[in-house]
């Protein structure tokens, strides 16, 4: 089948023709068809070598995906045809942190064994997961609109982690990438309307114009300027200095949430004083504990109005363009990338 293949040893990315089809292990082992295969920002940090990946053989990458059920263990719950998502996440189920509801913090499951990152994902054709970890599609979702359901599965559990996020509340989004557009379909689909979006590439804002939010688009130097507090930062740029940065632009009682994922060598100094002077609050959100759910109700609920891969600033690629995939994200003319496979 064709998929293509990162090398962690090498850091390295190979389309191939033929790598291995996936079999069933497991009686409740689904092998999905896929259809739609995102390409995050994590991808990216792995391919750079800054964030953690299996190193021990050759494996496709691709945590975010859709597709249809091609076959499925005799004892599993799936039929064939079946219209699916996976969540390439999962609990070990035995260690407290998963017996707790909280597997984003196990240490041998949740994200330390991702589908697409520490086993064989969907940047390929087929893709094996557990049963435990597809979950079928209603009516109404395509599978365009599902290959987005993982990433707002992330953005569903840092809702809930902020939450409460009231109407009328000033918040300011730090970045305008794909998970950025996400916060903002979010938020204007949840009432909020004082939004105001700051990113240093004026072709993302062009982007985030297309979604008719009304939010206000600003460039980080519109923002350093204006001195402007807010009740709740979120930030999407998965950059320690921005952080460093737009700290001091929360109000007294404010949120900072920090939602895009900075490599483990980036540094941020915050002040002690201000945190305690205006009780600030600092929030991490790591991966997507038990959202899946909620996502697909999003999806549900959000239909074409937000889900709209070119208001959205989606392109979709061949498996065999992944080059001018990656060098379009580098280059900043569209939010997001997305392998559509035949």
């Amino acid at each position: 089948m064709e998929a293509v293949v990162f090398d962690g040893k090498t850091l390295s990315l190979k389309y191939e023709k033929k790598y291995p089809l996936p079999k069933l292990i497991n009686d409740t082992d689904v092998i999905v068809k896929v259809a739609y295969s995102g390409v995050c920002g994590t991808d990216l940090h792995i391919i750079q070598g800054e964030f953690p990946a299996s190193k021990e053989r050759p494996l496709p990458l691709g945590h975010e995906f859709s597709g249809e059920v091609y076959e499925a263990g005799k004892a599993s719950i799936f039929k064939k045809g079946q219209k699916v998502v996976v969540d390439p996440n999962r609990a070990c189920g035995l260690c407290g942190f998963c017996r707790g509801a909280n597997y984003q913090y196990c240490l041998t499951a949740g994200i330390n064994s991702t589908i697409g990152i520490w086993q064989d994902g969907g940047w390929a054709q087929y893709v094996r997961a557990p049963q435990d970890q597809v979950f079928a599609l209603p009516d109404g979702i395509t599978l365009e609109q599902a290959g987005l359901c993982e990433p707002y599965s992330c953005v569903s559990h840092g809702f809930d982690r902020a939450a409460p996020l009231s109407v009328g509340q000033k918040i300011l989004i730090v970045g305008a990438g794909i998970i950025g557009n996400l916060w903002v379909t979010t938020l204007h689909h949840h009432g909020h309307r004082d939004v105001t979006v700051s990113e240093m590439n004026k072709s993302r804002l062009e982007i985030v114009k297309r979604l008719e939010t009304g939010f206000r688009l600003v460039t980080p130097d519109v923002l350093a300027s204006e001195k402007i507090q807010y009740d709740v930062i979120i930030d999407c740029t998965g950059v320690g200095k921005v952080m460093e940065i737009s700290f001091n632009y929360l109000t007294p009682g404010g949120k900072y949430v920090l939602f895009g994922c900075c490599p483990p060598t980036h540094q941020a100094s915050v002040n002690p004083f201000q945190i305690y002077d205006k009780e600030l609050t600092l929030i991490g959100v790591k991966i997507n504990p038990f959202s899946f759910p909620k996502a697909i109700g999003w999806l549900s609920a959000m239909g074409n109005r937000y889900l709209d891969y070119h208001k959205l600033g989606v392109k979709t690629y061949a498996l065999s363009e992944y080059r001018n995939a990656l060098d379009d994200l580098k280059v900043g003319n569209i939010a997001k990338a997305v392998f559509k496979i035949n």
